[in-house]
């Protein structure tokens, strides 16, 4: 049985990170609204990322490793940009201005950003366990052009 972590976009542009067995189906109670709290009141919600673990213990560390992480770092783990992930990670006075030779710049949040016009290749591997799956949603779960995964 596979286990996964899964990043969320919500409508207000606010990520939630969970974990689950079964995707498919929680994707779907978060987008109906059956799931109570932080997401119900942000819908739509657009799954970002998702990750398969063998098993729940490894996909629930993912989550809450990844839950205190800031924007900018979840949106540089979407981006599959490991190089950024790691810049993040650190400090922010121990960042210094540049990642590997890339400037960086805060956006209103505070939160750091990469300039997108960049030629930055990340490095691999990635820093998880297993490897991104993408997993398709079947005609059980119905869903808009705005929750399709990527």
């Amino acid at each position: 049985m596979a286990f996964y972590a899964y990043i969320l976009k919500c409508a207000d542009g606010l990520y939630y990170t969970g974990h689950t067995d079964d995707l498919e189906r929680r994707i779907g109670q978060h987008q109906s609204g059956l799931i109570k709290g932080f997401t119900s009141s942000r819908l739509p919600v657009t799954l970002m990322w998702v990750q398969d673990f063998p098993t729940r213990y490894e996909a629930l560390d993912a989550e809450l490793r990844i839950k205190n992480w800031s924007k900018a770092k979840k949106e540089a783990l979407i981006r599959g940009d490991w190089g950024a992930v790691s810049f993040f990670a650190k400090p922010p006075k121990k960042r210094g201005g540049k990642l590997h030779g890339v400037s960086t710049m805060l956006d209103t949040n505070g939160e750091g950003g990469i300039d997108e016009d960049s030629d930055f290749t990340p490095p691999s591997p990635s820093p998880f366990v297993s490897s991104p799956v993408e997993t398709p949603l079947s005609t059980k779960t119905p869903i808009s052009k705005s929750q399709t995964p990527i």
